[in-house]
This record gives C-alpha cells, sequence and structure tokens, in this order.
C-alpha cells in the first residue's frame, strides 16, 4: 500500500445541461477525518452522499470541499411582468401627480413594487434533478482522485525522509553500541579509579561493600537494553514505511518508543561520548515525529 499525506489540493470541473460544475477540495492535517462543504443553494440535500464519498476515499485529515454552480443564461428562470398591475399603478401614480405635484415615478422604481415583478421558481423534474446530483458526485469523485494523487506524492516524499532519519537513528544507535566506553576493561578501570579515590578520602569505609555498590552503579548504567530496543523499533518502522496505509498513527507512537529510548540512553550513559550520542537521537526523533503528523 502507498503512503499518504493529510495535505494536499485539487480541482475538478465539468458540464451538465447549461450548468458548469466545479470542485476545489483542500485537505490538512487532522485525528480523524472530517469533511466541511460549501454548497449553492439546492444542493444541501445531496450532503451526505457527498460526505460519504470522502470518507470512504480518506481516513484522516480535515478537508474542505467547496461547489460551484453556474448556469447559462439560457437556462435561468425569466421575470413575468405583471402588466395589468403596472398599468394601474402608472395610472394612479399620474393622478397623483396632476393633484397633488408629485413626482412622477420611474420605471425601475415601479417595477421594485410587491406584486409587479415575479420570479417564478425553476421547475425541475424527479429525472432531471438525479441527472445533476449524478453529473455533481462524478466531479467529486473526479476531485478526490485528484487529492488523492496529491496527497500520495506528498506521502512518498514524506516516506523517503521518515525513512532517511530511521537510518540515522540506526546509525547512532550502532555509534553508541560500539563506544568505547562501553568495553568492560574500560568500566573497570575506571570504577577501580574512583573506588581508590574514593578509599583515599576515607579509611574507614567498607572496602568490599564500596565494590559492591560499584558493581552495582556499573550494572545499572549498562545501556544494553536500550540499545536493543532501539534496533527492534528501527525495524519495526522499517516493516511499517514498507507496509504503507494509513501508519500515522503507528508511527507516532514509534515515535515516543524512540523519545523514551534516547532520553534513558542519557541518562544511564556515565561517558561523555554516549551522552553526545543520545542527545543527538533525541534531535533526529524529534524531526521524525514532526514529520510523522503530516502523514495519514
Amino acid at each position: 500500500m502507498i503512503l499518504q499525506s493529510m495535505t494536499g489540493f485539487s480541482r475538478a470541473a465539468a458540464e451538465h445541461d447549461g450548468a458548469a460544475i466545479a470542485w476545489e477540495l483542500k485537505s490538512v492535517n487532522g485525528k480523524s477525518c472530517e469533511v466541511r462543504f460549501r454548497l449553492p443553494p439546492g444542493c444541501e440535500r445531496l450532503e451526505p452522499q457527498l460526505r460519504q464519498a470522502v470518507q470512504k476515499r480518506f481516513s484522516r485529515g480535515n478537508i474542505q470541499a467547496s461547489l460551484n454552480v453556474t448556469r447559462a443564461a439560457g437556462a435561468l428562470v425569466q421575470p413575468v411582468v405583471n402588466e395589468a398591475f403596472l398599468k394601474d399603478l402608472a395610472g394612479l401614480a399620474k393622478r397623483l401627480q396632476e393633484q397633488f405635484g408629485i413626482a412622477p415615478p420611474t420605471a425601475d422604481g415601479l417595477l421594485a413594487l410587491r406584486g409587479v415583478l415575479d420570479v417564478p421558481e425553476a421547475t425541475e423534474t424527479e429525472e432531471q434533478r438525479a441527472s445533476f446530483d449524478a453529473a455533481v458526485l462524478a466531479a467529486l469523485e473526479t476531485a478526490l482522485a485528484g487529492l488523492e494523487d496529491a496527497r500520495k506524492a506528498e506521502g512518498a516524499a514524506l516516506g523517503a525522509l521518515l525513512g532517511g532519519h530511521i537510518d540515522t537513528i540506526e546509525a547512532l544507535t550502532l555509534r553508541a553500541e560500539a563506544d568505547p566506553s562501553r568495553e568492560p576493561a574500560v568500566i573497570r578501570a575506571r570504577l577501580a579509579e574512583q573506588v581508590a579515590l574514593l578509599m583515599d578520602a576515607a579509611a574507614t569505609l567498607d572496602e568490599a561493600r564500596l565494590h559492591q555498590e560499584a558493581a552495582f552503579l556499573a550494572t545499572k548504567a549498562d545501556i544494553r537494553e536500550e540499545i536493543d530496543r532501539l534496533k527492534t523499533h528501527v525495524a519495526s518502522g522499517r516493516a511499517l514505511l514498507a507496509g504503507g496505509g494509513a501508519i500515522g498513527r503507528k508511527l507516532d507512537f514509534l515515535a515516543q518508543e524512540f523519545n523514551r529510548e534516547s532520553n534513558t540512553l542519557c541518562s544511564k550513559s556515565n561517558a561523555a561520548a554516549v551522552t553526545a550520542i543520545g542527545l543527538e537521537l533525541k534531535a533526529v526523533v524529534d524531526q521524525f515525529r514532526e514529520q510523522v503528523q503530516n502523514l495519514e
């Protein structure tokens, strides 16, 4: 399966029976699939079907869908003038002018009076309505396909970027594993030096107990488990990227695991070199998690 980003944009246009249909879709990050429609008057009845079409394709992302319908001039409903009523009003206005000197009425003033000009509602058969609805849905499917292509293109770029971050995490993990400070002989020498300093400073210290505590601290400072878990997480991340699909949430959880192991590695480190590696790990993990937020 292919990775998808949650961001994208697309347009689609179609013609139907003298009407121009245009869709514009915009998608941004979101925890789930949320759709907001902007529909012209008369198209609200289509919203349930339109929403179902969007949610069938996408599982995450905030999507704004705007529909614009422009009808041809010939398809517009022509207004009807009530000429008899208009004639009566004109006669009345003329008498008022003659009797009281009132200014003569204008044509647009008379036409603006209620009952003079009537715009009848458009009549549409069930077949015509069904045909128009089908055209709107078909245009939306075209726009959704374009949005899906845009999200896949960005998803491919994100996949390559995330794969690079995982490679860097693996390289840093291997550096920490191979660091000379983790060699048993180096650890023993450092502990022996610290024990000797303590024994010189306080002759009353129990040497056996001191060696026992030193051994405990050396065990506690071992980062073998953290390195093993980081390697496991690296393998999991690569498997998820290879499998594709809607893996954004899984990778976000994996980023939290990467961060936890990096923090523990830094806290348990007893060498400056390993601490530096841990800090680099944390920086890469932050970048990894930031990019994961854009993935479906």
